[in-house]
């Protein structure tokens, strides 16, 4: 297989012709897909369209392209390595000695698998909390997907000297990389949670960080061992103590909330801050049911992500959602709660809200990125609600095609982009090699 270089492939434009369109009120009509390549936006949605490039998609569901709102794409790595374990246990016994042996290599070759992973499930846009993030940079340019990349902030456990190093990377990549791959990378800065980086090193790059500009994504209450030390030390809830150190703002977004009050729940919803619901890690750590369903009768815009692939154990967001709908079910102790039309939302109009990514959507004038499911499978037959069999009954195996910034990634499940074969190759060889490392 030749893989494309992202830039040598630009055509004038591309028909994605005589499937069945998601539209943003989640109604389904049959149309035809005109993207202008040069811009990368959708230029017209009809009938009897033509363009100079065709991907058909007769039997098959035209969707926005999905957008994972938190992870750690390189922890693909890691899958399967340490499971089964309580979060704390979990990243103090397995995952943090083995991340402490990671090369900048080991990340670029985990992002890339991840990638690979995610433009084969419709994937088109995530955020991601890592190190060694220029790696993950010269992935995504590669890969030809949207990214809001941070580099993740821990202070606990460090001397002063160090803890200040890793604030500081984290504020200098944000400000040097925002607008790469063509400008389809963001940053943010991105400490890691309210309670593995300290108080005073909030305070004194926050005020720096919104004079540039820049949001910020953290953690936050995933864990009642997250909620418990802030208001064991600082007596108040872990959202008012983001709040009080700037970090709740319209532009920010965290990720999990899964122990939230009420009172944080209307901080959230006042605040314009975002949320991105992570189910399955939250359900195989047992850290809980985040309450989904409040927080949206709030007014909070809720996104999916989903988290790493070591506590999930994959990069799907159709898997996710659904997830997302049956646990947002039992946490509400109702069966219409989280249906499949917000399942949708989440993973696309709301997880593009988050990130600030202006896509999520099938309209005329918005950025063509989209997947394209076939239907042709007896696990979406018969075709009575496609918005219902996209929520509850499609995998990420269903992708077809995947188009982003106009390009087209995966075409009848071959991608385009990455060398699909030489990367998992690559990858097999390089976790076997960490997990030898960890256990020397």
């Amino acid at each position: 297989m030749i893989v494309l270089e992202y830039s040598s492939y630009l055509m004038t434009s591309l028909l994605i012709a005589g499937g069945r369109v998601l539209r943003p009120d989640m109604t389904v009509s049959q149309a035809d897909v005109l993207i202008d390549q040069d811009s990368g936006l959708i230029e017209k949605i009809g009938s009897d369209l033509t363009a100079e490039n065709t991907l058909q998609a007769s039997n098959s569901l035209v969707t926005p392209g999905f957008v994972n709102g938190h992870s750690h794409i390189p922890m693909v790595l890691l899958r399967g390595y340490a499971d089964d374990k309580p979060l704390d246990r979990w990243l103090e016994e397995d995952i943090w000695p083995a991340e402490s042996t990671m090369t900048a290599d080991d990340v670029h070759t985990g992002a890339k698998l991840g990638l690979l992973e995610m433009i084969k499930s419709g994937t088109t846009g995530f955020a991601d909390m890592y190190f060694h993030v220029p790696e993950i940079v010269d992935a995504v340019d590669q890969a030809g997907v949207r990214a809001l990349l941070g580099h993740g902030i821990v202070t606990a456990g460090k001397d002063a000297d160090k803890a200040l190093a890793d604030v500081e990377k984290s504020l200098e990549f944000a400000q040097k990389y925002d607008g790469a791959a063509e400008g389809r990378i963001s940053t943010a800065f991105m400490p890691h949670s309210l309670v593995t980086v300290g108080n005073e090193y909030l305070e004194e790059f926050v005020p720096r960080v919104r004079e540039a500009g820049i949001p910020i994504h953290y953690h936050a209450n995933e864990t009642l061992n997250e909620v418990r030390p802030i208001v064991n030390d600082h007596g108040i809830r872990p959202l008012d103590y983001a709040a009080n150190h700037g970090i709740l703002e319209p532009q920010d977004f965290v990720a999990h909330g899964v122990h939230v009050d009420e009172q944080e729940i209307n901080l959230i919803a006042e605040a314009g801050t975002s949320v991105i619901h992570c189910p399955a890690s939250n359900m195989k750590l047992a850290s809980g049911m985040a309450p989904i369903q409040r927080m949206r009768d709030a007014g909070v815009t809720v996104g999916l992500g989903t988290d790493g692939a070591a506590t999930n154990n994959d990069l799907s967001l159709l898997d996710e959602g659904r997830d997302a709908a049956m646990l947002g079910k039992i946490a509400a102790n109702d069966a219409s709660a989280v249906p499949a039309e917000t399942v949708i939302q989440m993973m696309t109009q709301g997880s593009a809200s988050a990130l600030g990514f202006h896509s999520g959507v099938i309209e005329e004038k918005e950025p063509a990125d989209l997947a394209v499911i076939d239907l042709e499978k007896p696990h979406l037959t018969p075709r009575n609600d496609l918005v219902s069999h996209l929520a509850y009954s499609a995998a990420g195996s269903d992708v077809k095609h995947t188009v982003c910034d106009g390009q087209i990634l995966m075409r009848d499940r071959e991608v385009l982009t990455l060398e699909e074969e030489s990367i998992v190759e690559q990858a097999q060889q390089t976790a076997s090699s960490l997990v030898s490392r960890v256990s020397s």
